[in-house]
């Protein structure tokens, strides 16, 4: 029983309400006989007994004294409803079934129940009221700054609670800005909508804020790149609360709320999931993630917990990276079973002992070298990793009846004009290879996408360090272009993909409009207070060897077909190159004898789209 009682704080409320509750019963006994107790001395001290017991045990059933009385919401008040009814209920019934025995006006446990709810809700409300909103010596050495909130929806309404429950953060807030026009002149939490987005600089100097917070987590980045556009051109801070993605509680607090990212300005709709698609194939499954401490790798396996697989198995080469997912995992994840390998993919042998180890049934394959200017110097190592390890856990997952194999392609495979980006896309036609030898119910399939903000080695990490190092960024050209997604948008439609059933898939996703990496500098420049070419200067350091201006996600003979999901596309099938087998093999042997030459060749034998540039000088 103890266990409940977390505090002395649980203790404490608890015998408030039990020794009020209590008071209660005499009070409604008086209040019923108009003071007068004589008469009724044995039978309220009989029910004030009786009742004490039942009180006790409602209270610790009900887990009312666990509340927080400051924080006290409308499910609170539900449950103290629950709790006081079912002691009045039994009260009630009692004093009818017992008549003979004892004398007690039907009327008296009327009174309690409502003079119940009366004082135990009040103690709650009022203890509320005091600490949030009267309480005259709160916070006195904290000066408030005046914040304007943009959005008057639930999140902005949220994060005006959080600001009234913690003084001690120093925000005011004053009012609301929407563009909702219903909402203009009505009042949400006592603060006014005072206009529209379009109207923040002369609210800003009306109502002297000193803060802007921007409260529109779900909007698009390009709604947000408005808001802040407007915003900077007020003299006062602003602030963001993160995207929905980073609100996996669904709940605002002071500390997630932060400065406007540069992924902010980007971001779009949420994804919509069709999670019983997911949770059919996914569900008590043991599941395998190549790459599991890569960027991507490391958030499939953060989606995966939501669909409650059997085990995860995390697979990695890089012991580090592993044992930092872990500690996440440990964390954050607590009712996720796993265990960890570290193997490389390009060991058969011991890809095969995982295999009969482990026993996956469903594998995403995140395991890979990406970046383009270190696998154009070292080719081979592109193809061993990329080609021979898809091609192992291809051969493996055949062999092994593995049901469901999605393999991470990229971009970069269309068209490719670098190493990286060929090898990728040959590890696309093992993977459609793989699924001509498999059974009607299993799905092998790639998804192909774009740049992701925030990985590993990517641009915005890249400029970040350079403006903290006080410049200058550098930009490979600036009329370059990429496609750009958050990485857990990329991870949730990867395992959506999974769920489509289209056995020899190659998906492309929606990845919105292209970005100007230029354009992105100026802006990342801009949030960080900064002022681009007078703070911080922006270099051309021109395009790199095996990089295009833009990246394409199909190719010319490809085109697309609608999936039922709306941003999911599907490439149209294309055969899969006769002799693989034996080609496949010449550019492993030559992978494997370092001839860099060669090594392309035999690449474009397979990927007869690949533009390869025999530069020996890689400029970093």
């Amino acid at each position: 029983m103890l266990k409940k009682f977390s505090n002395y704080r649980d203790w404490w409320k608890f015998f408030v309400e039990v020794f009020a509750w209590t008071l209660l019963t005499i009070l409604s006994f008086m209040l019923r006989l108009d003071g007068d107790l004589s008469g009724y001395g044995t039978e309220v001290f009989q029910v004030s007994a009786s009742l004490l017991g039942l009180k006790i045990i409602v209270v610790y059933l009900f887990g009312t004294f666990r509340q927080s009385w400051r924080n006290t919401g409308f499910r609170d008040l539900i449950t103290l409803i629950k709790s006081v009814t079912t002691v009045s209920a039994i009260y009630f019934l009692s004093v009818i079934v017992f008549r003979d025995q004892i004398t007690i006006p039907l009327s008296v446990p009327i009174i309690e129940f409502f003079l119940s709810l009366l004082v135990l809700g009040g103690i709650r409300v009022g203890t509320r009221f005091f600490i949030v909103y009267w309480n005259p010596n709160k916070n006195k050495t904290t000066e408030n700054r005046r914040v304007l909130i943009a959005g008057a929806g639930e999140s902005g309404n949220m994060a005006v609670r959080e600001m009234l429950r913690h003084p001690e953060a120093g925000m005011q807030p004053v009012a609301f800005l929407d563009d909702d026009r219903s909402k203009h002149g009505q009042k949400f939490l006592g603060l006014p909508v005072v206009g529209g987005i379009d109207e923040m600089v002369a609210a800003v100097n009306d109502l002297r804020i000193d803060e802007i917070l921007i409260a529109m987590p779900s909007e698009s980045g390009k709604v947000i790149r408005r808001v802040v556009n407007i915003a900077s051109k007020s003299d006062v801070n602003y602030r963001i609360i993160p995207s929905i993605y980073d609100l996996i509680s669904g709940k605002v607090t002071i500390n997630q709320i932060r400065n406007v990212d540069v992924e902010d300005l980007l971001r779009r709709k949420p994804v919509q999931l069709e999670t019983s698609l997911i949770e059919n194939y996914l569900k008590n499954k043991v599941v395998l993630v190549t790459g599991a401490g890569g960027s991507i790798g490391s958030e499939i396996v953060v989606q995966l917990s939501r669909f409650k697989p059997r085990k995860v198995i995390l697979l990695g080469r890089g012991e580090n990276s592993i044992h930092t997912l872990i500690n996440d995992i440990n964390y954050k994840l607590l009712n996720l079973t796993y265990s960890v390998r570290i193997g490389d993919v390009r060991d058969y042998q011991s890809m095969e002992r995982l295999f009969l180890d482990e026993k996956p049934e469903v594998i995403f394959h995140a395991a890979a070298h990406k970046h383009v200017p270190l696998m154009e110097s070292n080719p081979e190592q592109a193809v061993l990793n990329n080609v021979e390890g898809t091609r192992n856990l291809v051969n493996l997952s055949v062999k092994y009846n593995v049901k469901h194999f999605v393999n991470i392609s990229t971009d970069k495979a269309v068209n490719p004009m670098s190493v990286m980006g060929a090898t990728k896309r040959i590890s696309e036609q093992i993977v459609q290879w793989g699924a001509t030898q498999v059974e009607d119910d299993q799905v092998y399939v790639s998804v192909r996408f774009g740049n992701v903000l925030g990985s590993r080695g990517s641009v915005i990490p890249k400029f970040k360090e350079q403006i903290k190092r006080g410049g200058p960024i550098t930009v490979t050209h600036p009329d370059m272009i990429r496609y750009f997604m958050t990485i857990p948008e990329a991870s949730q439609l990867v395992l959506q993909s999974g769920a489509m059933g289209m056995n020899g898939s190659v998906f492309v996703l929606d990845m919105g409009d292209p970005v100007n990496i230029e354009k992105m500098a100026r802006d990342l420049i801009k949030l960080s207070g900064l002022e681009p070419d007078k703070d911080i200067k922006i270099e051309y350091s021109g395009i790199r060897p095996g990089e295009k201006l833009f990246e394409e996600l199909l190719t010319a003979e490809e085109g697309t077909d609608i999936t039922h999901h709306n941003k999911i596309y599907v490439a149209k099938s294309l055969d899969v190159i006769s002799n693989l087998t034996n080609r496949l093999n010449y550019l492993i042997e030559m992978a494997n004898k370092g001839d860099s030459y060669q090594i392309k060749m035999a690449i474009k034998e397979i990927v007869p789209s690949y533009n390869y540039d025999q530069k020996e000088v890689v400029n970093f």
